[in-house]
């Protein structure tokens, strides 16, 4: 077990996990979901499940849980790709440069489990100017409570 516990402003535990922790969570994915996850796949656009998705609720790391993106951050940015304009907490998300494809860009992951997630972008819509492009399969949504 890790013990260089640190928490968000938000109040979560960012706690990076260790490689057993890791496995013991991933066992649990499907080989896509893990190719995306753990390999820095893309699933291809317009496919993934929760594109469409208008929803009120919250969208988690899939593999660790984590909160990332509001409902109500979430647009359509016409790529094929879920995109949102700021995420839950920003210590949830860290960014890495990533130079594949010929490209320059910014790769997004989970702060905790660092399961990849997508990539961020500069053009969004306002406030933020952001467009952060995810994979479906690197989330999971829990829709808001309606009681």
């Amino acid at each position: 077990m890790n013990n260089d516990t640190r928490h968000s402003a938000s109040g979560y535990d960012l706690t990076p996990l260790d490689a057993e922790e890791k496995a013991k969570l991933a066992a649990s994915l499907s080989e896509e979901e893990r190719r995306v996850l753990l390999h820095q796949g893309t699933e291809p656009p317009f496919c993934g499940g929760l594109l469409k998705n208008k929803d009120a609720g919250v969208y988690h790391c899939r593999l660790c849980g984590l909160p990332l993106f509001r409902a109500e951050a979430k647009f359509e940015s016409g790529t094929g790709w879920p995109s949102f304009t700021q995420p839950y907490d920003p210590a949830h998300i860290r960014a890495i440069r990533d130079t594949s494809h010929g490209m320059i860009r910014a790769e997004i992951r989970c702060a905790r489990c660092d399961g990849h997630l997508g990539h961020v972008f500069d053009d969004g819509p306002l406030p933020t100017g952001q467009r952060y492009c995810l994979n479906s399969l690197s989330l999971v949504f829990e829709p808001a409570d309606t009681r």
